[in-house]
């Protein structure tokens, strides 16, 4: 999805595993990156973690090799972009795939997903 730029934190339950990796980086929890990729981590996994029981939990810290400080400074990064896309701080840019042609298009939709988005992120929280 991302061609090795950062990927967009709004869009982080569709990340893929290499956009994983690349804000792994981005957090300096970089020395996760290939645990992470061998177990398949992408972000609609990032998502599932705030409704893991706490076996579910502990199995994920163990297959992935993390300190339970790291763990908790994942947690801490996946909220701060939830609660930026509650408040609307994240920028909407076009991605990379998207023809130029089409970004107004395009900015006009993604804000519209941002708003149903923001609702099913309120309700969670």
């Amino acid at each position: 999805m991302s061609r090795g730029r950062s990927p967009e934190p709004l869009d982080f339950f569709i990340w893929t595993v290499e956009d994983v990796g690349l804000w792994l980086e981005q957090i300096n929890l970089g020395s996760y990156r290939q645990a992470f990729e061998e177990n398949g981590v992408n972000g609609e996994y990032l998502e599932s973690l705030s409704m893991f029981t706490t076996e579910q939990i502990l199995r994920f810290i163990r297959r992935c090799h993390m300190k339970w400080g790291d763990f908790i400074t994942l947690c801490k990064e996946l909220r701060r972009i939830k609660v930026a896309c509650l408040k609307g701080e994240q920028e909407v840019r076009r991605p990379w795939w998207a023809p130029s042609c089409l970004s107004v298009v395009f900015m006009r939709v993604a804000k519209q997903n941002r708003k149903s988005r923001v609702v099913s992120l309120k309700l969670e929280a």
